[in-house]
């Protein structure tokens, strides 16, 4: 199977973490009898709709909770943490589990001077049936006044965090066991290391300069993605772990046994979309009806237009037509996809249905 999962362990309204929790778990168990290749979680906090905030602690209790899907990161925030803490907490994961899990990493966190996925300008085009929105200006975001205090809440009062290549040259040192202080457990764990990234810039061009795979972010960032897989393969060089590259690709999907259903579905991810764009955080995932009643203004839409304009919402068939293109157009090994619904029960159903309409193809 070339598809995989991205869980956000959403949170829906009326619901709890807990019960959020409970439901990762179970689709994980269900993934893996559907033959999803890996099982990953992301890594968001002061989320009021997303439960995991800890990945390596969740894909802990994933892993006990299956026995062959690969488990990982999509992605460890190292700009939060320190190369030897992310190293000790997978080694202890893979001491147990041994040869399932991914060790995603990205760069949230990172003090950076210049942003390459951020500029705006261009309009929306269509390469070989594939839409690329224009960009949208994550300034608007990451200056928010709300967020930056909370980043301040992830560090030490003073801490730096060091450059993310020497960050990952780290990593890696720590788990080949040529570092000069040893990760116990880490060290020699069996696990692999994949760098994920929305655009052409330092993310892109590590995993190519080690030679590592690489995750594209055609769900956040689907303006860039072309340009951040053209970036790595550019950079690409082999090593240990690849002799060419390796890229998967994310993409936001609803499926249901017929269109109407699968629209009505999907219907909430615009809100959802907007509480995360206006700095609230994401919201606890609403009903369709929900959704329904919210006023939408014109700005309420340029802000969401890129995300709602480019998630895959339908039939099996259609959805996995639309894969096909994005897999075709970036070229990618696998696709990595992340599906939302508010009841548990139809988002179990949607990857059911993707996975014996991709098997079929």
């Amino acid at each position: 199977m070339t598809l995989s999962i991205l869980d956000l362990a959403p949170i829906v309204s009326g619901g709890t973490a807990a019960g959020a929790l409970r439901n990762t778990i179970d689709l994980a168990r269900h993934a893996e009898r559907f033959g999803y290749r890996r099982y990953w979680v992301a890594e968001h906090h002061f989320a009021p709709g997303v439960a995991s905030s800890a990945p390596a602690v969740l894909i802990g209790l994933i892993a006990a909770a299956t026995a062959t899907i690969r488990v990982g990161s999509g992605a460890v925030q190292l700009g939060h943490q320190t190369p030897l803490s992310v190293v000790e907490q997978f080694g202890l994961i893979d001491a147990l589990h041994p040869g399932r899990l991914d060790l995603g990493i990205g760069r949230s966190g990172q003090r950076r001077t210049e942003r390459t996925d951020t500029k705006p300008g261009g309009g929306a085009r269509t390469v070989d049936g594939l839409l690329i929105p224009p960009p949208f200006d994550f300034s608007k975001i990451m200056n928010h006044p709300q967020l930056v205090h909370y980043a301040t809440l992830l560090q030490q009062p003073g801490a730096q965090t060091p450059d993310f290549a020497g960050q990952i040259d780290d990593v890696l040192a720590f788990l080949g066991g040529t570092h000069e202080a040893h990760a116990v457990p880490g060290e020699g764990a069996d696990l692999q290391l994949w760098i994920l990234g929305s655009s052409a810039g330092q993310s892109a061009q590590v995993a190519g300069e080690r030679g590592l795979p690489f995750a594209a972010n055609y769900h956040v960032s689907p303006a860039t993605v072309l340009e951040a897989v053209e970036a790595y393969r550019k950079a690409f060089k082999p090593s240990d772990e690849l002799d060419e590259p390796y890229v998967i690709v994310s993409a936001d999907a609803v499926v249901a046994e017929d269109e109407g259903r699968a629209r009505e579905l999907a219907s909430p991810y615009g809100l959802w979309v907007r509480s995360i764009r206006t700095g609230a955080g994401a919201m606890p995932y609403p009903t369709p009806a929900e959704a329904a009643a919210h006023t939408w203004t014109e700005q309420d839409r340029e802000l969401v237009a890129d995300r709602v304009s480019t998630q895959f919402a339908g039939t099996p068939e259609q959805v996995a037509g639309r894969l096909r293109v994005l897999r075709r157009v970036t070229g990618a090994d696998e696709l990595l996809v992340t599906t939302i619904t508010h009841d548990h029960e139809d988002r179990v159903r949607s990857y059911e249905l993707l996975a014996r309409a991709w098997s079929r193809t």
